[in-house]
């Protein structure tokens, strides 16, 4: 045994570097880190897992990336680690609605941000959004169409709003609307700021449907500004059912819903 298999043998101390690895460059493949710390792959991939599970990185293709490597905020950063592999799910399963050469929009939120790396690899339809991770993770990804919708940068959930970006959303017609919120109940859909009110209506306007993605805390989370009502969506994806009386006025309102 090599003194590096020596070294890396405890499961913390290699996810350790594994995080440390990533932070310096960004990606690494799982053959990769398998053979520089002297493990098998599978290894590798139950370590991913765990991370992936606590939040700290992202499993893509081949390998793993940090889960928000650039711009930053510890309050985005924090919401991207609560419950990070049912938000995965419900990405995943959000992927299934569309086609390989459809457009859509993906709204800013941590959720949402998660149907870029859900993106099939035959994927090459248009993507419109107003949030910077996800136009910032669209570069890895040559083949879609990305429409960007400039603004007034709300720094909270890194992205842009306000009456430019209204006016841009206005002008286009996408098939599907991924919605984040911040909490929802029987009453309605709800985010946390009212200046990220305009511009999420001008898209689900410009939608044929809307899909809500809400993991079961935002069915448990107060939040005080109203987007719309029920109505105004067509599907709701979550990570299992929503509350009894939250799930009978989903049915009232004519929703779907679909447990990842």
């Amino acid at each position: 045994m090599t003194t590096d298999n020596l070294r890396y043998d405890q499961a913390p101390d290699r996810r350790e570097n594994i995080l440390s690895r990533l932070r310096a460059a960004g990606f690494l493949s799982v053959s990769a880190l398998a053979e520089d710390l002297g493990v098998s792959d599978m290894t590798i991939r139950r370590d991913l897992r765990r991370l992936a599970s606590d939040g700290e990185v992202r499993i893509v293709h081949g390998g793993a990336s940090l889960p928000h490597p650039t711009l930053r905020t510890s309050e985005f950063v924090s919401r991207a680690r609560a419950h990070a592999e049912e938000k995965r799910m419900i990405a995943h399963r959000a992927v299934e609605l569309i086609g390989p050469s459809d457009t859509i929009a993906i709204d800013a939120g941590t959720t949402t941000y998660d149907v870029v790396h859900e993106l099939p690899d035959e994927f090459s339809g248009c993507v419109v959004s107003h949030s910077v991770p996800v136009l910032q993770a669209l570069l890895a990804r040559p083949e879609p169409r990305v429409v960007g919708l400039g603004g007034d940068l709300f720094r909270s959930s890194q992205a842009f709003v306000g009456p430019l970006t209204e006016s841009a959303a206005a002008g286009l017609r996408v098939r599907v609307f991924f919605l984040g919120a911040a909490g929802v109940d029987e009453k309605g859909v709800y985010v946390e700021a009212d200046i990220e009110r305009p511009t999420k209506l001008a898209l689900i306007e410009a939608a044929d449907v809307v899909v809500l993605l809400a993991d079961r805390s935002k069915f448990e989370h107060p939040a005080t500004v109203r987007l719309c009502g029920l109505e105004q969506l067509d599907r709701v994806i979550t990570d299992q059912e929503p509350p009894e009386r939250i799930r009978q006025a989903l049915a009232t309102a004519g929703v779907d819903v679909t447990s990842s």
